[in-house]
């Protein structure tokens, strides 16, 4: 089971991009396979919004890339 993280909104957290980024990556590479958005979700314990705006910028930086369509594994 992953740690939870401070889900918390308030302005001024730098960290809980990074912080959201490293939770993905570890629910990920815990799996061992290609994930669906959803199977991130309930891996992670994060807000969906928050796991797609984390996506965005993970596909942004080619952490992560997409095997087939609407499934994901980190790079």
């Amino acid at each position: 089971m992953l740690l939870g993280i401070n889900k918390s909104n308030k302005p001024g957290q730098g960290g809980k991009i990074a912080d959201s980024k490293q939770v993905i990556l570890d629910a990920m590479q815990e799996a061992g396979k290609s994930l669906k958005g959803g199977e991130i979700v309930e891996l992670s314990g994060l807000d969906k919004k928050e796991v797609d705006k984390v996506m965005k910028v993970l596909k942004k930086e080619e952490l992560i890339v997409s095997p087939k369509k609407c499934y994901w594994e980190p790079k």
